[in-house]
């Protein structure tokens, strides 16, 4: 008897919840309906309670909207840290190149009035026969020799002294149709008349085959030369007109001295092809002479 009055009591509080939920879920409906019926008939009669709403979970709202801005700025420097690092590795290839950029203009400059220096020496003494790059010298073997970048076809000839801006070079050995080659002072089979510029000192600078010339004195006796002095040309054998600069003397010996080009080949862009100073002079000197007559 006693479980059945159990069982009893169990089935009541349950038909009791079950009856409870329907009526619950009825007012739900009914309320709702009239809410609804009131926000179509009446809309502005919910304008209090959805300001007070939104009063009330506005802080929550500006929390989040804080948290999100924040987040998104975090999101912001890293990006924009990660652009910079980029950024800056681009700047540093541009200034590298900016430099490299800067130095051949600088070099292009030097040699513009290396060239105008050049020129103008051309047009203030003597109308050269041709201007020309230096493309070549030979510095190991025993013989000094250089190559120009103009020939026959621009009216160079054997025996035209070479210069460049600073001094002279040598002359002319062997011409081909666009470059010629040119027997330096300093190579062995080179002899050149020279005085010094203080003094009317008359001398040979002969070449060394080791980049410097030797200055043999004509007259032997007290040697005037000095450690300093320049020599010139002397205008004699006809191929070099006089006073172009030539050497300075670095060393005295008893029969003259030791001197090093003031043009050095190795130091020289571009250099002028001059014509042949006294041409019926070199002319001359190059005919055989004439054989007696016979008995």
């Amino acid at each position: 008897m006693a479980s059945s009055s159990r069982r009893s009591i169990g089935s009541r509080r349950a038909q009791y919840g079950v009856f409870t939920g329907y009526v619950l879920a009825a007012i739900g409906a009914l309320i709702g309906a009239v809410l609804l019926g009131l926000s179509l008939w009446r809309p502005a009669s919910f304008n209090g309670p959805r300001s007070a709403a939104q009063d009330i979970v506005s802080p929550v709202s500006e929390g989040a909207a804080v948290a999100r801005t924040q987040g998104k700025g975090f999101i912001d420097s890293i990006a924009g840290y990660l652009d910079a690092g980029a950024q800056n590795s681009k700047l540093k290839q541009e200034m590298a190149l900016a430099r490299i950029r800067l130095k051949e203009a600088a070099a292009l400059e030097q040699e513009n009035i290396r060239l105008k220096k050049l020129i103008g020496i051309a047009e203030t003494e003597m109308r050269p026969v041709a201007i020309s790059r230096l493309i070549g010298s030979s510095s190991a073997s025993t013989r000094r020799f250089a190559y120009i970048g103009v020939g026959r076809n621009d009216g160079v000839r054997v025996g035209m002294p070479v210069r460049s801006a600073r001094g002279v070079l040598g002359r002319i050995l062997e011409t081909g149709r666009t470059t010629s080659r040119v027997l330096l002072l300093t190579d062995s089979q080179s002899v050149l008349p020279v005085r010094s510029a203080d003094e009317e000192v008359v001398a040979f600078a002969e070449g060394r085959s080791d980049g410097l010339l030797q200055i043999r004195l004509i007259n032997l006796g007290i040697n005037p030369l000095k450690k300093g002095d320049m020599m010139m040309t002397s205008g004699s054998g006809g191929y070099y007109r006089p006073n172009l600069p030539v050497a300075i003397i670095t060393e005295v010996t008893d029969d003259g001295a030791i001197a090093r080009m003031i043009s050095d080949p190795v130091a020289t862009d571009y250099v002028s092809v001059e014509p042949i100073y006294l041409p019926k002079t070199v002319k001359a000197a190059q005919q055989p002479a004439e054989e007696p007559l016979p008995e």
